[in-house]
C-alpha cells in the first residue's frame, strides 16, 4: 500500500557537495525498476570516431591542469585500442550469472552480523565496548548499502520484485530513499567521467567554483568535512544541479517514475518515524548510540569509498566532455582500490572499474572478471596499491586529492583537476 514520486533543494553551503538509476512499469512497488538499461553490453563506444585528442594538444585546449600530458610515458586520456565489446567477450559467461539464493545468502550473513553487534552492545553496555561497536556497525551499514545498490543495478537478482523488495528493506534501513538513489545512481553510471553530465562526486566548473563563498569551500575541500556529505546530496545534489531525491518533481527524475520515487520516500519516511518512535520508547541517548552515531560511520565510508573511486590516484585522469566523451573512455577513468579485510566484508566494491563498465555483473563474480578483463585493459587498468588489514594508506590518497582536486577548467573536452593556491595555502596550478 505505498504510492507514487521527483525533489527538493537545501541552500546551505552543504547543498555544494559533489557526489551520487529508472524504469516505468506500472504497479507501484513489484513493478520492474531494477536492471540497468545502459549497462556496458551495448555498443555505445563513440571513442572510435571521437577527433583527435593529439590534435586538440596542439591547439592547447586539451591538456587543461597537467602541463606534461603529452610527454607521458602512458597517457591515460588516449584513445583505447580496444571496444567494450572485447572486455566483455574475455569475461567468462558464468560471470554475469546472477544466483539470488546467493544474494539473499549475503544479506542474512550480515543482518545476523548487524543484530549480533547490536545484541552485543546492549549486553555489555560498556563506554570500552561502545566505541568498538560503533566503527563495526557503522561498516555493516556499509555493507547494507552495497547490497542495496547491488538491487538497484539488477544485478542481485533477474526478479525485479525481489531486487525491489530487498533493495527497499535494506536501503530504507539506513535512510536512503531507494529509487530515488537507484535513478540517479543510474545517471551516475550511464554518464562516468563526464564533466556536466555525471553524477557522483562531479568536478567543479572553474566559473562555478569561483561563485562558492569561502563557508562552501571549506565544506568541500577541508577534511574531514567532504566524508559527511551524503546525506546532504540526498536532499540537494551537486553545485549546478537542482532537486533532490525525495521529490518526485526533480529534474532527476521522468514522469514516467514520479510513483517511484513516492513510494521510496513514504518508505524513508516511515523508518524516520519508527526511529523517533524508539527514541520516545527506549531513549534519544540510547539510539544515539545504538543507531546515530554508527550511521554517521556509515556515511564516512560510503562518502570515502566512492570518492575515492573516482579520485586520488597518484597520476592525475581525465574527465570528458563533447565529443571526446564515450561510455567506455569515462568507464576508464574509475579507479580500483583495495580495502584489505573489508574487502569481503563490503562485497568487493573496490572492482570498480569493471563494475562501472558492466554493472549487471553480480559482486561476487566481479573480482574474476577484473581478472579476465585486465589483459585486454593492458595499461588502462590501474592495479590498486596492496593494502594491509585496514587500508590507512588510502587516507593520504583522499586528503591529497581532496586538498589539491579543486576544479577543472570551463574549455576544453579533455580535462585535469587544478589547484586553487590561495585556498589553505595550496601550492600548485594558478587560478587566473
Amino acid at each position: 500500500m505505498l504510492v507514487e514520486s521527483k525533489e527538493p533543494q537545501l541552500g546551505s553551503a552543504w547543498s555544494n557537495f559533489g557526489m551520487s538509476q529508472a524504469f516505468s512499469r506500472p504497479p507501484i512497488f513489484f513493478s520492474n525498476w531494477s536492471a540497468d538499461k545502459d549497462d556496458g553490453r551495448s555498443e555505445k563506444t563513440p571513442s572510435l570516431t571521437t577527433p583527435s585528442v593529439d590534435g586538440e594538444r596542439k591547439e592547447g585546449k586539451a591538456v587543461n591542469g597537467v602541463d606534461n600530458a603529452s610527454n607521458e610515458e602512458f597517457d591515460p586520456s588516449a584513445l583505447p585500442p580496444f571496444r567494450i565489446a572485447n572486455i566483455r567477450d574475455a569475461i567468462p559467461k558464468h560471470c554475469w550469472v546472477k544466483d539470488p539464493w546467493r544474494s539473499l545468502s549475503y544479506v542474512v550473513r550480515d543482518v545476523i552480523v548487524v543484530f549480533g553487534l547490536l545484541t552485543v552492545a546492549i549486553y555489555f553496555d560498556s563506554w570500552v565496548v561502545w566505541p568498538l561497536y560503533w566503527a563495526a556497525q557503522g561498516t555493516m551499514f556499509w555493507a547494507l548499502f552495497v547490497l542495496g545498490h547491488d538491487c538497484g543495478h539488477g544485478s542481485f537478482s533477474d526478479n525485479p520484485t525481489l531486487n525491489s523488495v530487498v533493495g527497499h528493506i535494506l536501503h530504507s534501513s539506513i535512510l536512503v530513499p531507494y529509487h530515488g538513489w537507484r535513478i540517479s545512481h543510474r545517471t551516475h553510471h550511464q554518464n562516468h567521467g563526464h564533466v556536466e553530465n555525471d553524477e557522483s562526486w562531479v568536478p567543479l566548473p572553474e566559473k562555478t567554483y569561483k561563485t562558492l563563498d569561502f563557508a562552501t569551500k571549506f565544506l568541500r575541500f577541508k577534511v574531514p568535512f567532504p566524508m559527511f556529505a551524503y546525506p546532504f546530496y540526498l536532499w540537494s545534489r551537486s553545485p549546478g544541479k537542482s532537486g533532490s531525491h525525495f521529490n518526485p518533481y526533480s529534474d532527476l527524475f521522468h514522469p514516467s517514475e514520479r510513483k517511484y520515487v513516492i513510494t521510496s520516500t513514504v518508505c524513508w519516511t516511515l523508518m524516520v518515524a519508527l526511529l523517533v518512535y524508539l527514541c520516545n520508547i527506549i531513549g534519544t541517548v540510547q539510539m544515539l548510540k545504538l543507531y546515530f552515531v554508527p550511521y554517521v560511520i556509515y556515511v564516512m565510508w560510503l562518502d570515502f569509498v566512492t570518492y575515492l573511486h573516482h579520485h586520488g590516484h597518484e597520476k592525475k585522469l581525465p574527465w570528458y566532455r563533447g565529443k571526446e566523451w564515450s561510455y567506455l573512455r569515462g568507464g576508464l577513468t574509475t579507479v580500483d582500490r583495495d580495502y584489505g579485510l573489508f574487502n569481503d566484508i563490503h562485497h568487493d566494491i573496490g572492482t570498480h572499474v569493471i563494475h562501472h563498465l558492466f554493472p549487471q555483473i553480480p559482486h561476487y563474480h566481479l573480482v574474476e572478471a577484473t581478472k579476465a578483463a585486465k589483459p585486454v585493459l593492458g595499461k588502462y587498468y590501474r592495479e590498486p596499491k596492496k593494502s594491509g588489514p585496514i587500508p590507512v594508506h588510502l587516507l593520504s590518497n583522499l586528503v591529497r586529492s581532496i586538498s589539491q582536486d579543486h576544479y577543472v577548467s570551463d574549455a576544453g573536452d579533455i580535462v585535469y583537476y587544478q589547484t586553487d593556491p590561495q585556498l589553505f595555502g595550496s601550492s600548485q596550478t594558478k587560478m587566473e
